[in-house]
């Protein structure tokens, strides 16, 4: 996939972290936006390093989704963790 693939990948599964994520988040939409195109290059990276199974270059393919999501889930966690309480 091209470059601009992944950062339309990403804007998707943040928009579906946040989802099944709900709650406030420290910095808004556009930070919860880069986290999920953050979060697409994590999740394809630790998916062909560690799982053994390298993201195919198919936009619509369901292990490609699944890593974007799940990348995006644990960047999102990780915010919330270090900044969530810095509103209060």
């Amino acid at each position: 996939m091209s470059i601009i693939a992944w950062i339309v990948l990403g804007l998707l599964a943040g928009a579906l972290a946040k989802l099944l994520l709900p709650g406030k988040d420290p910095g808004g939409l556009i930070v919860t936006t880069l986290i999920g195109i953050a979060g697409s290059f994590v999740g394809g990276w630790i998916s062909s390093r560690f799982l053994h199974r390298p993201v195919t270059a198919h936009f619509f393919d369901p292990a490609t989704w699944a890593s974007a999501i799940g990348g995006a889930l644990v960047l999102l966690i990780i915010y919330r963790l270090l900044f969530g309480n810095s509103r209060r």
